[in-house]
């Protein structure tokens, strides 16, 4: 089963919507990931030195856990999508890797980052960045007591590049 097999019509079960993942990340190829990982490096160029290679290295290793988390996840998982948000973040994702190919042809591997961000936003609950993912400012993404703060969605809400809009983190109260 793919996304595009899934019936937007009617309920979602979060079950279902992870076979649709696997299925998904079954297409993966290694080539795939050299160029997610070669497009995040040139990506980072603009950002300082002193957290280029700590968000290289987390992002690369992300990718490549979340790819394994998605192909293992063997647990059965309660309840449904919520089909109008998911047919939404599936619409976004769409709309940025249009833009990505218009800006840098086949240079870099959209599935990976679809699979991710619909998984840990749908299935597993939780924010496209983990708990933990630094920003600059010394700003972080954090949970308490169960609602995850992000400290950069508000200046990202109107970035077409930015998964913000479907991510279950709430932007960080104090910012």
């Amino acid at each position: 089963m793919m996304i595009k097999d899934l019936n937007f019509t009617s309920r979602i079960k979060k079950n279902d919507l992870l076979q649709a993942l696997k299925g998904e990340a079954n297409q993966l190829h290694i080539n795939d990931f050299i160029k997610t990982c070669s497009f995040l490096k040139k990506s980072m160029e603009h950002v300082h030195p002193h957290f280029q290679e700590e968000y290289i290295k987390m992002y690369t290793e992300g990718y490549l856990k979340g790819y394994s988390d998605v192909k293992n996840d063997k647990r059965s998982y309660q309840g449904y999508v919520d089909v109008k948000k998911l047919k939404e973040a599936i619409q976004l994702l769409g709309k940025q890797e249009k833009l990505m190919k218009a800006e840098f042809g086949n240079q870099r591997s959209f599935k990976p980052y679809l699979i991710l961000s619909l998984y840990t936003t749908f299935i597993q609950e939780e924010p496209v960045h983990p708990v933990g993912t630094p920003f600059p400012g010394r700003l972080k993404v954090r949970e308490s007591k169960g609602i995850y703060y992000c400290p950069v969605k508000e200046n990202n809400k109107n970035n077409p590049l930015a998964v913000c809009g479907f991510c279950i983190a709430e932007q960080e109260p104090d910012m």
